[in-house]
């Protein structure tokens, strides 16, 4: 029954007790071109592993039915990644493209070094989410730990809830969108004017995480000072 509702359906159906890991990822990564089969995908039986769905570079639909461990959905290129639970450290780690979508929570260095695409959390995200982002977007709906937005670069980080200490310590040009409280900013970010053509964008990037009743209007932006850009001797224990 199972594999005949597989091919009505269009999805290939791997089940992580019977298939290994480096198996599965295998099979993923020898998928190339811009339109490969078969293009859905569904894992189940994740049991907190490591690596699951990491280092896509196709235009796959891959929906990972409960928790997932470390480096979930890792250097992920043009692929559409869901999970239907919680994940651990690093998920969408270095994602260059396409979209991760985690329904849970999140730990630690959720899209950390990120140089495209976007990330959503639908529930809260740990620690230095977002550190050294280079070009992702992060849309989180619950809250973040501290050191977020650490050295980020490059793309937007959205937070529906509250920010720990340290918020984007010496932060680069990466627009850091607040609604809730923050516990402390980092050195050189600075509260800014939320001004139209941010509201506009926070407004895009909502609808892209589909936070549609979420209003734009509510959020507070942050972002650098631009006091560490160059080495100044009176910064010197800032940095």
């Amino acid at each position: 029954m199972a594999v005949e509702a597989e091919t009505q359906t269009g999805v290939e159906v791997v089940d992580l007790d019977q298939t290994s890991l480096r198996e599965l990822n295998q099979r993923l990564h020898d998928l190339v071109g811009d339109d490969p089969d078969p293009r859905r995908w569904q894992i189940v039986n994740p049991s907190g592993a490591h690596a699951v769905a990491c280092g896509l570079d196709a235009p796959l639909e891959v929906e990972i039915v409960g928790h997932a461990g470390y480096y979930c959905a890792g250097m992920n290129k043009r692929a559409t990644v869901r999970v239907h639970g919680n994940v651990s450290t690093g998920v969408a780690e270095n994602i260059m493209s396409g979209s991760v979508v985690v329904e849970g929570t999140a730990g630690q260095s959720a899209g950390a070094t990120g140089r495209g695409g976007l990330l959503v959390v639908h529930g809260d995200a740990g620690a230095r989410c977002g550190i050294s982002m280079k070009g992702v977007d992060i849309v989180v709906r619950g809250s973040i730990g501290h050191l977020s937005g650490f050295m980020a670069q490059r793309g937007a980080l959205v937070v529906c809830g509250d920010a720990g200490e340290a918020l984007g310590d010496s932060i680069y040009e990466t627009h850091i969108y607040i609604r809730g409280s923050v516990a402390g900013l980092g050195a050189d970010c600075i509260e800014k004017e939320l001004r139209a053509h941010h509201v506009a964008e926070l407004r895009g990037l909502l609808e892209r995480a589909g936070f549609t009743d979420v209003d734009p209007g509510a959020f507070r932006r942050y972002g650098s000072a631009r006091e560490l850009y160059n080495f100044k001797i009176d910064n010197a224990g800032a940095y």
